[in-house]
Parts: structure tokens; sequence; C-alpha cells
């Protein structure tokens, strides 16, 4: 069983050798494809020697992940994001058989909330059978092909595979955590950033434009159901 482990990166420099150097013992069981959005900085530079290919493409995590699985060779896609780590043992974790699943996350920070917020994601996830992107879904490239890839949005493409995929079979929901970074969370602030996130999936649900949650999401705004 071949593995593509599929890196969607943006202007990631800063960490993005970290992030490939914790995947080097992987290559002999995985390809490991960078797809750029157009970064500014080094990224492209410090990656190349430690991928097997790199991918340039338009920005926007679902078209740069819909571009690597494109020109993957695997039969099983991993999508890791540039600051979320594999934990050990990742890929034989993963059972053949397997359609799709994703991993139990821990957000890495000091925040005492974060341990919570990790533990209500990983149960949110086996309740509904949706994951999130930091959760590191892993998919068939045969089921991937078979729901079309990701949906072109601007956000929330993550969950949009997940109930397209739900269709074909349930996730395997695996207790081995990837340890994902919690910059985010303590940028804007923990409680700020649940609030915020809940109302974008609030909006998702009632049917916003993801182009008009993907812009308050950046902005660090919730949606309100009546104009802002």
């Amino acid at each position: 069983m071949k593995f593509s482990i599929i890196i969607p990166a943006l202007n990631e420099e800063q960490g993005i050798k970290e992030c490939l150097l914790a995947l080097q013992h992987y290559r002999d069981q995985a390809e490991i494809i960078l797809v750029d959005g157009g970064s500014h900085d080094q990224t492209i530079s410090i990656a190349t020697p430690l991928v097997n290919k790199i991918l340039k493409s338009d920005q926007g995590r679902a078209k740069q992940m819909n571009s690597g699985a494109n020109a993957a060779n695997g039969d099983i896609l991993i999508f890791l994001h540039a600051d979320t780590y594999l934990p050990d043992h990742a890929l034989t974790l993963i059972n053949n058989g397997v359609t799709w699943g994703r991993f139990d996350i821990r957000l890495t920070g000091t925040h005492w909330m974060l341990a919570i917020i990790a533990f209500m994601m990983n149960w949110r996830s086996r309740l509904t059978g949706i994951a999130t992107g930091d959760q590191v879904i892993f998919v068939t490239k045969a089921a991937f092909n078979a729901v079309n890839g990701y949906q072109n949005i601007a956000l929330m493409e993550d969950i949009s595979l997940c109930h397209a995929l739900k269709k074909l079979s349930p996730p395997l929901c695996l207790r081995a955590k990837v340890h994902s970074s919690a910059r985010r969370w303590q940028e804007f602030g923990v409680f700020k950033i649940i609030l915020l996130m809940w109302s974008l999936r609030l909006g998702y649900f009632f049917g916003e434009n993801p182009a008009v949650l993907a812009r308050l999401y950046k902005q660090g705004r919730c949606w309100l159901p009546f104009k802002y």
C-alpha cells in the first residue's frame, strides 16, 4: 500500500522545515507532495530537498489539495497541514481496506482550555462522522475521485468532503493523536475562536456563501443571520 502525503502551504518558511523533517522516515512508504499557493517567502526553496514533488497552485486549500491529489501516485492520500505533526507509526495505523478516516488531535500550546477543546473536537467528530483538516484526513484515491475531491470553496472544504465521503462509508476515527499548532487560537484568543468557529459552522449549515465565511474568518468576525 503506497501513501501520498499532501501538504498545502502558503508562506510557511518559519515552520516548513521542521514539518518536513518529521516526515523523512516515511519516505520509503510515502511520497511527500508540497503544493504552494503562491508563497512570497522561502517556503519552496526550504522544502525542495525534503519532498518528492513541489507543485504550484492558485491560492486556496481546496485548490491546492486537489492539485496534490491529481499528481499523487499513492493508493491512500493523507492531507496534512504545515503546522501539524503525525503520530508515531501513523501509516501502519491506517488499515488495509479502510476507505477514509482521521486521527484524534492534540492542540499544542499552554492555555488550559486547549486540552478541553481538543477533547470536544475528537468527541464531536466521532459522534457526527465529520472531521476537520487539522485532524489530518486520509482517504483512498479511489474514494476521493468518486466524490470529485474537495469542493472548490473558500472555507469548510473539509466539512463538505466529509459529508460526501460519509455516503460511501463511515470514517475510521483513530485515537492516535496528531499534534497541531494552536497559533490561531492564541493569536485571536481561545474563547473568541470557539465562538467564531461555531458561528461559521452555523453559517455554513444555513447556506451562507463560503467566500463570505472565509472573509469573516480572516477578520476574526462571527457570522450573524442578518446583514453585517
